[in-house]
């Protein structure tokens, strides 16, 4: 019966995920909350799947954090993480304590004492790390500057769980006892194995013994371990390999009464220089995604309804309290640490919530007699409630917020232009602008700068470039940068239509500029072609036919034939560029014409290495002959 039931509660969650997440992918609220719905609808207050036996699987899938937190390791080299170090201490310190005295002050006006307040400010201070981190990553924010100052806020909140710990049993109401203060300090840091109990000198040395032991390990251990296990090229043996790393750490850390989370990210901190690295990661990868999944399942079916639906104005105002009191500390901090306006909000609503971490805090303020069960337990139904939450807000950020940043940076006056006799206007100064515009400089050339991106600009000027604020499409720019008395237009603009835009007004207004345009790809080229551009060049085309020339190179063709069969390729290629470009709207033409061009390439580069004379073309590539020679 057991293995039955077993199997029934692992169906139940694994159908539960599957038909969950799609809807809510579909519908835009993405994997987290559809997680979340799931847990909500199977649990103990849904359809019943789910009862008590939810929070064994609670603590079960409490592992895909801490594989999480391995594999955000595994990303991070010591040195990109030494260069975190002030947020990490300053960001991540300032909003665990400044965030503990606020929710404490408030607890204090709801009449709790001053040790509870405290206790509960602190516990109240943690945001949940898989929620924020799987959402950012999901939206593609973990590499902005709030998305990053979110990691360093959850790395040392994940790090300061250790001394709240330590520090709860502190504050317990019985104070009087002092053994009893003793042996409660003892339970913070409780060794795994029964009666091993240490005093603190030696309770340390075990700490900081484990913690070298797995820097010392991962730095010269773990890389002849996977050397031997790859030879073997048994890819179920190097993943048994990588989670077996990852648990044994867990289970170091646990029995030194570390957090196996802190544990795990530390060691793929430092396997993050390991050759081995990405193979781990594919490895750990799908088992974090399902552990994760199952850990947001389990916070939904934990969420406690019936406290809810007992006293709902007090659950849902203290949720309502505790995102905006959070929400305002963190926009706070975001602003004197110098975030952008768009960057410090989103830093706000990303981690406007309590944390998983919350429930061992809870239960182990309890247990030491700090808060009562009716104190705790109302928290920890609003602390379920507020993960709930964050997915919401984070579609509120991106659907309503977001937006009028953008709208704003849309509405800001162009810059006046006071540099309007060169002969060069160029569009767009990003990656390949920049390239264009060197050149015409190092060439004695003036241009004029024009570019869209109010945080490009900010960058440029900070290396001292002449950039002006505008959209090259609006034809009084374009008057303002002198377009009457230019020569040349390079649009070297990333977005397709805006290319287009500028191409179309540039040859009604100014017929007599030479217009030099990026093309994104073969299809934009057509159009740019039939719209009567000079010169049209491939933003990729250039550098991948040069990689080409060093592939036939390394494949043993000599220089000179390398570079004649290029130049041969390039010079076909732009004349079926312009041909195909007239045969607008007619697929299979195209098709069929751009596969026969293809044949008469092949026959074309066949013919002339038959016909081209073996010494030919020498005498303009001796230092590559020389190469060849050697």
């Amino acid at each position: 019966m057991h293995n039955e039931n077993l199997f029934f509660q692992a169906f139940i969650y694994l159908a539960a995920a599957v038909l969950s997440v799609p809807i809510s992918k579909r519908l835009g609220l993405g994997s987290v909350l559809g997680y979340l719905i799931a847990g909500v609808i199977i649990g103990p207050f849904g359809l019943h799947f789910v009862g008590q036996e939810g929070e064994d699987v609670m603590h079960f899938a409490e592992f895909g954090v801490v594989m999480m937190l391995f594999l955000v390791g595994l990303e991070l080299q010591p040195s990109l993480l030494w260069r975190l170090r002030l947020p990490i201490l300053g960001l991540g310190g300032l909003q665990v304590v400044v965030t503990s005295l606020l929710v404490a002050a408030i607890a204090l006006l709801f009449g709790l004492s001053w040790q509870m307040a405290l206790s509960v400010g602190m516990i109240l201070a943690m945001s949940s790390t898989a929620i924020v981190l799987q959402t950012l990553n999901e939206k593609g924010l973990t590499k902005t500057e709030a998305g990053q100052s979110a990691f360093s806020v959850l790395l040392f909140q994940d790090i300061a769980v250790i001394p709240i710990l330590a520090f709860l049993p502190l504050l317990a109401m019985k104070g009087n006892a002092v053994s009893l203060l003793a042996s409660q300090v003892m339970m913070a840091a409780e060794p795994a194995a029964e009666g091993s109990a240490l005093p603190p000198w030696q309770q340390a040395l075990l700490v900081m013994s484990v913690v070298g032991g797995i820097i010392v390990g991962g730095r010269f251990l773990v890389r002849p371990v996977f050397r031997i296990i790859a030879a073997t090229r048994l890819r179920e043996i190097f993943t048994a390999t990588a989670l077996l790393l990852v648990i044994g750490i867990a289970l170091a850390m646990q029995a030194v009464g570390l957090s196996p989370a802190l544990g795990t990210f530390v060691a793929g901190v430092v396997l993050a220089d390991n050759e081995y690295r990405h193979e781990i990661e594919s490895d750990i990868e799908p088992f974090k995604g399902l552990l994760l999944g199952l850990f947001f399942i389990s916070v939904g079916a934990s969420v406690n309804f019936n406290l809810l639906l007992q006293q709902p104005l007090l659950i849902l105002g203290l949720v309502l309290g505790l995102a905006i009191a959070k929400f305002v500390v963190l926009a706070a901090l975001g602003w004197f640490f110098k975030l952008e306006l768009s960057q410090s909000l989103l830093f706000a609503f990303a981690l406007a919530q309590g944390g998983e971490f919350a429930f061992v805090l809870f239960s182990f303020a309890t247990q030491s007699n700090v808060l009562t069960s009716a104190v705790a337990a109302p928290l920890i139904a609003v602390v379920a409630l507020s993960m709930v939450l964050t997915p919401l807000l984070m579609i509120f950020y991106e659907k309503v917020v977001q937006p009028r940043f953008a709208a704003a940076i849309e509405d800001r006056e162009p810059d006046e232009i006071d540099d309007n006799e060169n002969p060069v206007i160029i569009a767009g100064f990003g990656r390949f602008g920049q390239i264009v515009g060197r050149l015409l400089l190092a060439n004695g050339c003036q241009i004029t700068v024009l570019d869209h991106s109010p945080a490009q600009i900010e960058l440029l000027r900070r290396f001292e470039w002449k950039v002006f604020y505008g959209d090259a499409s609006r034809l009084d720019l374009l008057h303002a940068a002198g377009a009457e008395r230019a020569r040349l237009l390079v649009v070297a603009i990333d977005e397709r239509e805006k290319v287009l835009e500028v191409v179309e007004l540039a040859r009604k207004h100014f017929p007599h500029l030479k217009i030099l345009a990026r093309a994104t790809d073969r299809r934009h080229a057509y159009e740019l072609i039939r719209h009567g551009v000079d010169v049209i060049r491939r933003e990729t085309f250039g550098s991948a036919l040069d990689m080409g020339v060093d592939a036939l190179k390394l494949l043993g063709v000599r220089s000179n034939r390398a570079y004649r069969a290029a130049q041969i390729f390039k010079r076909h290629d732009e004349e079926a560029l312009r041909d195909v470009a007239l045969m607008e709207g007619d697929d299979k033409v195209v098709i069929a014409r751009s596969r026969q061009l293809a044949r008469d390439l092949e026959q074309l580069l066949q013919t002339d290495e038959r016909e081209m004379p073996q010494d030919t073309d020498r005498a303009w590539d001796i230092s590559a002959l020389r190469k060849d020679v050697i």
